[in-house]
């Protein structure tokens, strides 16, 4: 039997980005940045609230990452390193240790790194991940 297992990012949204925590049995795993909401207009926007399935996905910049395959009008949204949502970002969800305004953050990749061992080792006892967002 399938185990399924709901991670919780909550979100606010700002005009320079979109600032997030992931929670896990409602405890923090890490933050989050991305773009602000612009009506899901693709690589311009965070994607919309909702509840997504994540997959491993194989990507050519970022090699294998957390992927959000299911993303209405959207394609190729990961979950990836970035500390700089602006900058970095074109609607993929960027985890950071700390956050330092909006859309900003500062240690990605051992934010990541963290997330990853934790999504990673659910997947490896069977279980099917999803990603809840809301504001």
């Amino acid at each position: 039997m399938n185990t399924t297992i709901t991670l919780h990012l909550r979100r606010k949204y700002g005009d320079k980005g979109t600032n997030g925590t992931i929670h896990f049995l409602g405890e923090p795993v890490c933050h989050t940045i991305e773009l602000p909401w612009q009506d899901n207009t693709p690589n311009k926007s965070c994607i919309p609230e909702g509840r997504y399935k994540l997959q491993k996905t194989q990507y050519y910049k970022h090699g294998e990452q957390i992927g959000i395959p299911s993303v209405q009008g959207r394609e190729a949204i990961l979950i990836h390193a970035a500390n700089n949502a602006e900058q970095h970002l074109r609607g993929c969800i960027a985890p950071v240790t700390k956050l330092t305004g909006e859309g900003r953050g500062d240690e990605s990749q051992k934010a990541l790194d963290q997330l990853k061992a934790l999504v990673y080792s659910l997947w490896d006892m069977g279980a099917e991940v999803y990603l809840e967002i809301r504001s």
